[in-house]
């Protein structure tokens, strides 16, 4: 990928070259959301803690590999949200920072629409393709973690249980896996490079990992560490991995 051209010649030319910005677009796993809580009015909060979201790892790799290399991070990250939400914001998050490369990861959210809102979903990444394409910033769709598989015993609050009842049903289901088929094909369609975690958490899954309790808040939230994953995932998929 061009963004690795552009890291290479800043490392050998530290002076003459411009510095790395990478941008990230994307729902709660991006901004850095972990374990959940219940506020006093009884809607439920999540633990922020954007030092473990998986662009500062990936930094922190970059910083270890290229040393020499400043890499600036745009989080565009927001809790709750979904892709057409993304799509409204891209200009005013991303595109007017001209960052060299932009991580686009939605779907979590979007899934809880069940089926009929494939379309929604799938309409709007393109147009996010299409609009960053146009702005010149290369792009990489990486696909979400899996969701809880079941209702772990960890839950105490009966809303937690409710949500994490219902995520579990979306993920048994296949509907996420339909949203990241369908995903997949309009990064295809549109030339842009996938970084399929969600495949890699499918082969944990089948491999006998307890995917729930790879999950901060039992729900969809990876842990800290599992969003190394991500961040190992991205680098090999920018080096062409």
């Amino acid at each position: 990928m061009k963004i690795m051209e552009k890291i290479k010649a800043k490392a050998l030319d530290n002076a003459g070259c411009e510095g790395i910005t990478l941008g990230f677009i994307g729902d709660s796993v991006t901004q850095g959301c972990f374990e959940i809580y219940n506020k006093a009015d009884g809607n439920v909060e999540t633990i922020f803690d954007k030092t473990n979201a998986y662009h500062k790892h990936l930094a922190d790799l970059l910083a270890v590999i290229f040393p020499t290399v400043p890499v600036n991070i745009i989080n565009a990250g927001i809790s709750g949200v979904c892709a057409p939400h993304g799509l409204a914001r891209l200009e005013r998050d991303i595109i007017r920072h001209q960052p060299d490369l932009c991580v686009v990861c939605f779907g979590l959210n979007d899934c809880s629409k069940g089926m009929s809102g494939i379309g929604e979903y799938t309409d709007a990444l393109g147009k996010i393709f299409d609009q960053l394409k146009e702005a010149g910033i290369e792009i990489i769709f990486m696909t979400p973690n899996m969701m809880c598989t079941q209702v772990s015993c960890h839950i105490k609050e009966e809303s937690h249980i409710e949500i994490a009842k219902a995520t579990a049903k979306r993920q048994n289901e296949g509907v996420l896996d339909a949203y990241m088929d369908a995903a997949k094909a309009v990064a295809g369609e549109k030339g842009v490079a996938i970084c399929d975690c969600y495949a890699k958490w499918k082969r944990l899954y089948e491999c006998g990992a307890d995917i729930t309790e790879l999950l901060s808040n039992k729900i969809n939230h990876p842990t800290r560490e599992m969003n190394k994953l991500f961040a190992v995932s991205l680098l090999e998929t920018m080096m062409g991995e």
